[in-house]
């Protein structure tokens, strides 16, 4: 039976790491260079916040400047954090139940880097659509596709995965014109 990928064979040991006097835009300006959509808000070693593309768009929707406001005064709280050695099935798990996107990953109070939603789906996808897998045998039919259920790898049945319009990971995925989408997409 195969290992269940942990967080660990899936994180780059690379984050964007900002205080919480730094400016918005400052921020926004590193996380452009490295190409990232979160930064982890740090106070010493310890991780005290995050900031997000979502939490920079509550700023310029709300008409403050990210030359003016601190990270610190649009940093979301508190920062969820995961095991380096939990299942990337618990870290989705966890964004879903605490409907983020970003996990710190931490290792004996050390911060090892930043787990995005892009990872997971990154590191999942290659495992969907192979009927060639051992796994072909227990794959979904359309009986349980019309009753909301996917078959996972033990036999069980989920209906927890990653929208294929939105790309988000969603608790509830329904079949809608051939493809699997969240509620939202659905009702597009």
């Amino acid at each position: 039976m195969e290992q269940a990928l942990a967080v660990r064979d899936v994180l780059t040991n690379d984050y964007v790491g900002v205080s919480e006097a730094d400016t918005v835009l400052a921020t926004v300006e590193l996380m452009r260079a490295e190409r990232t959509g979160c930064a982890l808000v740090v106070r010493g070693s310890d991780p005290v916040g995050i900031v997000t593309e979502w939490d920079v768009l509550g700023l310029v929707e709300e008409g403050k400047s990210a030359a003016e406001t601190t990270v610190g005064d649009a940093m979301s709280t508190p920062v969820i954090t995961i095991g380096a050695d939990r299942s990337l099935t618990e870290a989705a798990a966890l964004m879903t139940r605490e409907n983020v996107r970003n996990l710190a990953v931490t290792d004996d109070q050390e911060i090892l880097g930043a787990l995005t939603q892009r990872d997971v789906i990154a590191a999942t996808g290659s495992f969907q659509g192979s009927p060639d897998s051992e796994l072909a045998g227990e794959m979904t039919t359309a009986g349980d596709l019309e009753e909301g259920r996917l078959r996972a790898n033990g036999g069980e049945y989920t209906t927890q995965g990653v929208c294929e319009a939105c790309g988000s990971l969603v608790d509830a995925l329904r079949e809608a014109n051939g493809q699997l989408l969240c509620a939202d997409c659905r009702r597009v």
